[in-house]
């Protein structure tokens, strides 16, 4: 009677594991089929472009920055990611000055440490006449065009000040192209602080996931991904993503083929 017993559970016990792991074929034969749709296939609300590098040519700055750095303007990317260094210590250090001041500040700490005296007002000079009237990249404005064209709102959405932007896009020919103009001066956080994306979402009343950042510089995307955003990088030469943040839905070397997927998007 135990032996009865004990090979009914055994075999009970094997039916229902069996069953546990077999594909349950007849159910799914009677489910029809539905058509999966990501994020990634979906158009994102509102469109946010960084300016510097993204949509403007850094290009000419290299020979007012390289002059007054005893004409080194292979040192140009140190600066740069000098002056994104002490916009961060500002921002942690619950400061604010105009991205542009922070800007010549880090050229002087470039210059003295490479031996170089420079003065305030000629670090300013140096880098405020120029930044303010670099040239877009010659993609830039036809793919603005078909953005626009095919219905997105384009927002820029930079560090620098609002007069510094208007005129940037005023001497780059891009006003036009845009609905609006967001400055990180008017919330006093710089990017990547999480809090300047959720700000830039609520100013344009979405939510985080329908917003997409299209920019070349890492940080900037890892920022926005992290703040639960969409990116799209643009890996003009010298740009890299960060290793260590999630990668962005688009990767392309020029703004052409990312308006292009854009477009795609329904």
């Amino acid at each position: 009677m135990k032996n009865n017993r004990r090979d009914f559970i055994r075999k009970t016990t094997v039916l229902g594991l069996a069953g546990a792991t077999i594909p349950q074929f007849g159910n799914a034969a009677n489910k029809s089929a539905e058509p999966f749709i990501t994020g990634s296939e979906i158009r994102p609300k509102v469109l946010f472009f960084d300016v510097n590098e993204t949509l403007l040519d850094l290009t000419a700055m290299k020979e007012s920055v390289g002059a007054v750095l005893g004409n080194r303007s292979d040192l140009l990317p140190l600066w740069f990611t000098t002056m994104l260094q002490y916009s961060l210590v500002t921002t942690v250090g619950r400061q604010y000055n105009d991205f542009g001041i922070i800007g010549a500040a880090a050229l002087q700490i470039v210059a003295a440490n490479n031996g170089i005296t420079l003065t305030e007002d000629k670090a300013r000079e140096a880098i405020l006449g120029p930044i303010r009237s670099l040239p877009a990249h010659p993609d830039v404005k036809p793919a603005l065009q078909q953005l626009k064209d095919a219905g997105y709102k384009l927002v820029s959405f930079t560090n620098s000040s609002n007069k510094g932007v208007e005129t940037q896009f005023t001497n780059a020919g891009l006003l036009d192209y845009f609905d609006e103009r967001l400055s990180i001066e008017d919330m006093g956080k710089f990017k990547p602080d999480a809090d300047a994306y959720d700000w830039a979402a609520r100013k344009m009343g979405i939510r985080p996931n329908e917003c997409m950042l299209v920019a070349a510089h890492g940080w900037d995307i890892a920022g926005a991904l992290w703040a639960n955003w969409r990116g799209a990088f643009v890996s003009r030469p010298g740009a890299q993503l960060y290793p260590l943040a999630p990668n962005p839905e688009i990767i392309e070397p020029n703004l052409t083929p990312i308006a292009q997927k854009l477009i795609a998007l329904k």
